[in-house]
């Protein structure tokens, strides 16, 4: 009975102070975190009570792994979002969200789901016990368990680091099973009243910064051609709903009599719904139907990064939406095709994409246009200043975190460097350096998400490799323990019937290239390395790998590599490290749009035979893979690949077919009947380092007699007008090639 009273008092007690903390979130438009740490059933049972008197509905309520599925009580209307597909929610809006990290705590999911929380809106966090959550196995962290590891073998670093954020924040509610709640704060401490805000126009404008980008893109129509608009900034400031409104107004104020005709992009065309929803609210007489908006003869209309790009559709002014989400080569295509565009992207996503994207496509922006302009936009328009959710969630993912001061690593002097491989122990107690670390990786990388910081802190296998200067941490890069199977593994990887989570490198070797010895090496796989974009080009990157490479061969490991989307100056960069590719990916990589290529060095001679077969079979099966699933692929990157130290025995040209491409330079012989020799020749010459072909030549012979592709195409990529001057050109290079022999 004692115990009774005492949990109906402590309950009443919980109610009180949180609708004290709702009332503080409504007040001043802000919103507010309560924690509940107990037992699963114990944090569910409370939630669902509380949420109920305080009268919250829909309550939005979130579990990884699908479990847990609380009963509704009384008018409590539920909206359940399992696995994560929650954060498919990013974008929506919702008062009332619970987050079930009993069922899993996936760092990226929690980021989206916060940034649905309105202003006003509470969230509420139940987990274990504090002190025993860093020590209970997660099934959210199966990510980063890479085989044989399960949950239950991770560090907790992480939780440890986030209980201790929970802990020392005063402006969340913690409510811990079993112990007393905080004292209530006295209504005195309510802040004032956030005042409505107003602006001479009839717009529905959120914030003086969302008028200002509205002006902005409005002048990108009407004002000089390529001169694009960079909109920056984070969650919650009205970027999209800035370009749906100018949309909307430019369309209402054309006087055109063909019409005006605004494309959208996004990554997906439900993350480009906000731009419609707004664009809509200011044109209700428009027709819309699955992201097409028809107002009188203009139009608004979605399309994907892709079709754009294959199709040139034609467009007054291009929007691009959630732009650092889109591969950078697709944007440099936009960029080239369209005259006016905005990009609009978000700095401190909780997709961790927005810095990497500045930082990496003002160069682009910089070479291609260089009239461009930066827009940042500071105030939230979903919730007010110095929202305490947003500063919470800020520190527990880093979202925040930015690599070191610029003026504090110029001026770098290569002798004063100095190279260590990090304690994560000490790591998560140093939140100076774990966040100019995170910060660095951010900055170099598209897609840096929260789950980067989890495997950052608790991924087995995991070793941080770190250049300082003068304490700053100004290169990094993360290496992971690979392979080491045995013999029944090794089969079983090789047959097809285990994939075990991880284990890129000699997985690849085993599945996609036969080469079931590799199985059994150890490797060491490059995850990421990264160069303060201060003091890049200063030999830092070559310095790094060269410490990763002894760190390595001291650890015993067979094989040394890693695994990225391609381009040329990559490619060079690992291969003057003798780093060299051995296999290429037949699809273009999600987040960089490139071909992922794998390279790797022999550090062993057990490894030795392996590494020499994976690049014979690259080198002989690459030129057959360029006339099909690798027609797309960069010219450029192409001549990197094919440059090989073995493959004068593979496709040397008979000595008889030399009149025949004699011939066919001459003009005598035709394209058609000279191929077979054509083929042999190009492969050949492209294949010995020896031979200097010019990069443009170089790429004609690639597109033409390797891809396949058709003359029209090869024309425009020669600068002629059609399939005479390509062939023209094309003997122009035959010649050249063979007077050089």
């Amino acid at each position: 009975m004692l115990r009774s009273t005492q949990d109906s008092r402590w309950r009443a007690a919980l109610l009180t102070n949180a609708r004290q903390r709702v009332a503080q979130a409504r007040i001043s438009s802000q919103r507010r975190l309560l924690v509940l740490a107990g037992e699963a059933h114990w944090a569910r049972d409370e939630a669902r009570e509380l949420l109920a008197a305080l009268g919250a509905s829909p309550v939005c309520w979130v579990a990884i792994d699908g479990t847990g599925k609380p009963a509704s009580p009384g008018g409590l209307t539920m909206e359940w979002c399992a696995g994560t597909s929650a954060r498919g929610l990013l974008g929506q809006e919702r008062d009332w969200v619970v987050v079930d990290a009993h069922a899993g705590l996936d760092p990226d999911v929690l980021g989206s789901v916060t940034g649905i929380v309105r202003g006003g809106g509470l969230m509420l966090l139940l987990c274990p016990p504090l002190a025993q959550w860093p020590h209970t196995p997660d099934p959210a962290a199966e990510r980063i368990a890479v085989y044989p590891h399960t949950t239950s073998d991770l560090s907790g670093r992480f939780l440890r680091r986030l209980v201790g954020l929970i802990e020392s924040d005063a402006g969340l509610l913690l409510a811990q099973q079993g112990q007393a709640l905080p004292e209530i704060t006295s209504d005195a401490a309510l802040p004032p009243p956030v005042p409505p805000l107003s602006f001479p126009s009839p717009e529905p404008f959120a914030s003086a910064d969302q008028q200002a980008a509205v002006t902005a893109i409005e002048q990108v129509l009407t004002g000089h051609r390529r001169r694009p608009l960079v909109l920056v900034s984070d969650r919650g400031r009205g970027k999209s709903a800035a370009l749906g409104l100018a949309a909307a107004r430019l369309l209402h104020a054309s006087n055109r009599p063909e019409g005006l005709h605004i494309v959208v992009t996004a990554p997906r065309r439900d993350a480009a719904a906000p731009v419609f929803e707004h664009a809509r609210a200011c044109l209700p007489e428009a027709s819309y139907r699955q992201g097409h908006l028809r107002w009188r003869n203009s139009s608004i209309r979605f399309e994907a990064p892709d079709t754009l790009c294959e199709t040139s559709l034609p467009a007054d002014l291009l929007l691009v939406d959630e732009a650092a989400a889109i591969p950078a080569p697709l944007l440099q295509a936009l960029l080239a095709r369209y005259s006016r565009l905005v990009f609009s992207t978000t700095e401190h996503g909780y997709e961790g994409t927005g810095r990497g994207f500045a930082v990496r496509f003002r160069q682009t922006l910089d070479r291609q246009t260089p009239g461009w302009r930066e827009l940042r936009l500071h105030s939230p328009v979903r919730w007010a200043e110095d929202d305490p959710l947003e500063t919470w969630l800020s520190r527990a993912l880093l979202l925040d975190a930015d690599c070191a001061p610029d003026a504090a690593v110029q001026g770098l002097v290569a002798d004063d460097v100095d190279v260590e491989i990090l304690d994560r122990e000490r790591l998560v107690a140093d939140e100076a350096d774990l966040s100019a670390l995170f910060g660095l990786l951010v900055v170099a990388h598209y897609r840096t998400s929260p789950n980067d910081l989890r495997n950052l802190l608790d991924g087995p296998g995991l070793r941080i490799h770190v250049m300082r200067y003068r304490g700053h941490i100004v290169a990094a890069a993360l290496v992971a323990a690979e392979g080491g199977f045995d013999d029944a593994m090794a089969e079983a990887i090789f047959t097809g019937k285990r994939r075990p989570r991880g284990h890129l490198l000699p997985q690849s070797l085993v599945t996609h290239m036969g080469l079931k010895s590799a199985a059994a090496l150890r490797c060491a796989r490059i995850m990421r390395i990264a160069v303060h974009p201060a003091v890049q080009r200063q030999g830092l990157g070559r310095r790094l790998l060269h410490h990763i490479r002894h760190d390595a061969r001291q650890r015993g490991m067979d094989l040394l590599g890693a695994s990225f989307g391609a381009t040329t100056g990559l490619l060079q960069f690992w291969r003057n490290e003798y780093l060299l590719p051995v296999r290429v990916g037949f699809r273009r990589g999600h987040a960089s749009g490139e071909y992922s290529v794998m390279v790797l060095c022999a550090l062993s001679a057990a490894a030795e035979p392996v590494h020499h077969a994976a690049r014979l079979r690259l080198l002989t099966d690459l030129p057959h893979w360029l006339g099909d699933p690798l027609r797309e692929l960069d010219g450029g990157v192409a001549a990197a690949l094919l440059v090989g130290e073995t493959t004068d025995d593979i496709y040397f040209p008979p000595p008889d077919q030399r009149a025949m491409l004699e011939s066919f330079a001459s003009g005598a012989r035709s394209y058609e009947d000279s191929l077979g020799p054509l083929w042999r020749f190009v492969v050949h010459t492209l294949a010995n380092p020896a031979t200097d072909v010019p990069e443009a030549q170089c790429r004609l012979l690639i597109a033409r007699v390797l891809q396949g592709h058709g003359w029209s195409q090869v024309a425009a990529l020669c600068g002629e007008r059609g399939r005479a001057g390509a062939l023209a050109r094309l003997r122009e290079a035959i010649e050249g090639l063979l007077s050089a022999e």
